[in-house]
C-alpha cells in the first residue's frame, strides 16, 4: 500500500481477508500449540499428538500461522514467533492469550455479525443492544469479565504509574468491573480504598478477584447501572475506564458531570478508552475498536481526546492532561476539580 492508503486489488483483498490470519490465531490458541511450541520445536506430527489433534488439520494451521509469522517453520519443524512465546503460551510473563481466547474469539467476534444490520437499522430487537443487556446473562458476564480483568491487569500498572494519586483516600471506580484497575491502583498507593459501580453479574464475580488480591477490607461494591445508580460524593478520585466507548454518545457529557459533582476539591478525574485522533484518521486499531463497540452498542459515540478535554474543561475542570496508555489503542485524560 502507498501510505495508508488502499491501491490495489491485492491491498483490498488483504483487508477482506484479513478475518482469517485472526481466526488461524484463534485456532491456534483453541489447541494450544504456542503452549506447546513453548517447550522447544517441534515437528506437526508431535504437535498433533500433544495437542490430541488430527495431524492433517495441524498441518494446515501451522502452515498457516507460518505464513502470518506467528511460528517459524526449519525444515519439518516448528517454533514460536518471538511475539507468540512472549504472549500467547500460557504462563509466559505477558500472556493475553485468554483475553484473545475468551473476549475476543468467543464475544466480540460475533458481535461484529451485528455490524451490517446495526447500520441499516435492521437489529433484530432480541439482540445484544447494550452491555446491561450483555451483562444480564450470567455466563457471558463471567466469560467477558474473567478475560477483561486480564487484560486490564497491564494497563493497570500503566496508570498507577502515570497518575499521582499519592495523597488520595477513596477512589471512585465506574464500571469498574472485577477490580483490575483498582487492584492495580490501591497496590501502588497503600492508603487508598476503592468503592467499584458495575452490574451484579459481574460485582460478584469481582469479590473472587479482590479477594484473591488481599484487599477486601479496602474494596467495596454498588452493584448496579452506573449511568442509574447513585454516585458516592467527596471523592479524591474518579476512574472511568473502557466506560465511554460501551454506553451511549448522549450519556457522555452528563458523566463527565456526574464526575465533577462528586469529586472532592482537588480530586482528578481519570477516563481511559479507546480514542480516535483528532483528525479522525486513526489510529487503525483504536477506530476498528469504536467500530466494535458499535455493533453491540448502537448508539455508542466514536471519541476524540479534543472533544472530551473540551467537554472536561466546560465543567471546570483545570490542568487537563493527555497520555498515551496503550499504544494506537487507548489514552488516558486527566483533569483537576479546582480546589
Amino acid at each position: 500500500m502507498d501510505g495508508r492508503l488502499v491501491q490495489t486489488a491485492e491491498d483490498v483483498s488483504q483487508l477482506a481477508f484479513g478475518f482469517m490470519a485472526s481466526k488461524a490465531l484463534f485456532a491456534g490458541l483453541h489447541v494450544d500449540v504456542f503452549t506447546v511450541l513453548a517447550d522447544g520445536p517441534k515437528t506437526a506430527v508431535e504437535i498433533a499428538k500433544e495437542t490430541e489433534t488430527p495431524s492433517n488439520r495441524i498441518t494446515t494451521l501451522m502452515t498457516a500461522l507460518t505464513s502470518v509469522g506467528l511460528v517459524e517453520r526449519d525444515n519439518e519443524t516448528y517454533s514460536n514467533s518471538p511475539g507468540a512465546e512472549a504472549f500467547l503460551a500460557r504462563g509466559a510473563k505477558y500472556d493475553f492469550g485468554d483475553y484473545l481466547r475468551y473476549q475476543i474469539d468467543r464475544q466480540m467476534y460475533p458481535f461484529l455479525q451485528q455490524l451490517n444490520d446495526v447500520m441499516d437499522g435492521s437489529l433484530d430487537p432480541d439482540a445484544v443492544d447494550s452491555y446491561q443487556h450483555w451483562m444480564a446473562d450470567p455466563k457471558q458476564a463471567v466469560l467477558y469479565s474473567e478475560a477483561q480483568h486480564a487484560g486490564s491487569l497491564g494497563p493497570g500498572k500503566t496508570l498507577a504509574r502515570l497518575v499521582d494519586l499519592s495523597g488520595a483516600k477513596n477512589l471512585l471506580d465506574v464500571a469498574g468491573g472485577t477490580g483490575a484497575m483498582t487492584i492495580r491502583l490501591l497496590e501502588a498507593n497503600p492508603d487508598l480504598a476503592s468503592t467499584i459501580i458495575d452490574f451484579p453479574n459481574v460485582s460478584e464475580l469481582g469479590w473472587r478477584f479482590i479477594t484473591d488480591a488481599g484487599m477486601v477490607d479496602r474494596v467495596r461494591y454498588i452493584p448496579g447501572n452506573a449511568l442509574e445508580v447513585a454516585w458516592p460524593n467527596d471523592q479524591d478520585a474518579i476512574l472511568m475506564s473502557y466506560l465511554f466507548s460501551g454506553i451511549p454518545g448522549e450519556e457522555l457529557p452528563r458523566m463527565v458531570q456526574n464526575a465533577f459533582e462528586s469529586l472532592a476539591p482537588g480530586g482528578k478525574l481519570m477516563v481511559h478508552d479507546f480514542m480516535v485522533d483528532d483528525d479522525r484518521q486513526g489510529p487503525p486499531m483504536a477506530a476498528l475498536w469504536q467500530l466494535q463497540h458499535m455493533a453491540f452498542t448502537p448508539e455508542a459515540r466514536s471519541v476524540t481526546p479534543g472533544w472530551l478535554k473540551a467537554r472536561m474543561t466546560e465543567v471546570g475542570f483545570t490542568d487537563v492532561e493527555e497520555h498515551d496508555m496503550v499504544p494506537g489503542l487507548t489514552r488516558l485524560i486527566v483533569g483537576v476539580k479546582p480546589a
